[in-house]
């Protein structure tokens, strides 16, 4: 994504618009006109957030119970739990769990 210098609106690729009839990056709010002279190509790896990093850290865990829920990763038999409501009021609320045994702490989500 490119933005405007000028105004910091999304800049959107269009082709014809320039004085040659080149593809050039436009803003949709001002003037501003960017021509696009070669192909480019801008590739950003985004790191996926933990669980428990969106749930609330150690602290979200605490004063949870526990329930016979299969770990996948050690299969340990017994988690902890808690819902959350993700969506909007008329959708079913989201449970998460995470695993007893304290060497593994491995967290899902119901599926």
């Amino acid at each position: 994504m490119h933005f405007c210098p000028s105004c910091t609106n999304l800049l959107l690729v269009e082709g014809g618009a320039g004085q040659n009839g080149e593809t050039c990056l436009v803003c949709q709010t001002c003037p501003y006109m960017y021509p696009i002279s070669k192909p480019f190509v801008a590739r950003t790896l985004l790191k996926r957030k933990e669980v428990d990093d969106v749930l609330g850290g150690e602290d979200a865990w605490k004063n949870v119970d526990s329930i016979a829920a299969l770990c996948s990763k050690c299969q340990h038999e017994r988690a902890y739990f808690m819902q959350i409501q993700l969506r909007s009021a008329d959708e079913p609320m989201t449970i998460f769990y995470r695993c007893c045994n304290m060497a593994c702490k491995h967290n899902w989500k119901e599926n």
